[in-house]
């Protein structure tokens, strides 16, 4: 079972909208360390990794390892009906299928979402081994993801030791960002070796939202691989996603 109270509601707000555009049931965990949610989309191209400290619960009331799958659209639902300045507690009681959401402000409104029983694998995201390493401001990437959407439908990242940089190419016209090591908006490029992937647009626009809490964000890859895209500086929170790359033929 568990009660637990969160006093900045927008922690929730602004966080499970976006995973919602990418997964559409999970199972989150409650346990000592926070709330959490380790889940790939239906696909399998992309996942995210979501984890709600405990430390930003006003109370934190956890008996053992508690997991609550739930539908996401359903949860977005409720979500938006936290109003500034509410307190919303979350709580499970042991046998119960049922998670409740109360919200305290002007009065108390109560919500009862019910959970599903949907079958969770913790993904092998500790064996992915990146061969690159860029942090920049999130949102100079997001202008990079916006250009490159009006051109094509996926895009290339390309980095080497001093150099980082984003295009685009259709039919008709390209879009390209570059960004050189030493300029204000790049806190860092590690390389390994020059490396080149592209990745779905479709994915990208919806991860890419998280910038809008998040001012600088880390972007992990190697050749034709998996992108790990973390979201850095938020309070309290851990929150990235991992996309699979679009291998040409």
């Amino acid at each position: 079972m568990f009660k637990i109270t969160l006093g900045n509601a927008d922690l929730l707000k602004n966080s499970i909208p976006i995973i919602a555009e990418i997964i559409d049931e999970g199972v989150f965990k409650v346990d000592a360390k926070g709330l959490s949610l380790v889940s790939p989309d239906r696909s399998m191209i992309a996942m995210v990794d979501f984890h709600l400290l405990s430390t930003a619960f006003e109370d934190f009331k956890v008996t053992g390892e508690n997991n609550v799958g739930l539908n996401l659209t359903n949860l977005v639902a409720v979500i938006k009906r936290i109003k500034t300045g509410e307190k919303v507690i979350l709580s499970k009681e042991d046998g119960s299928n049922i998670l409740e959401v109360v919200m305290k402000g002007k009065g108390t409104r109560k919500f009862e979402v019910p959970l599903l029983n949907i079958t969770s694998e913790k993904p092998p995201l500790d064996q992915l081994k990146f061969k690159s390493r860029i942090e920049l401001d999130s949102s100079v990437l997001e202008e990079g993801i916006t250009d490159a959407d009006i051109v094509d439908d996926s895009i290339v990242f390309e980095a080497e030791p001093h150099l980082f940089k984003i295009w685009a190419k259709g039919d008709m016209n390209s879009s390209q960002l570059e960004l050189k090591k030493g300029e204000s908006c790049i806190e860092k490029i590690d390389v390994e070796e020059p490396v080149k992937a592209r990745y779905p647009l479709e994915y990208l626009k919806k991860m890419i939202k998280a910038s809008k809490f998040s001012n600088k964000v880390l972007l992990e890859y190697a050749n034709d691989y998996p992108l790990r895209m973390v979201f850095k500086d938020i309070d309290k929170i851990h929150l990235s996603f991992v996309l699979a790359p679009r291998v040409e033929e």
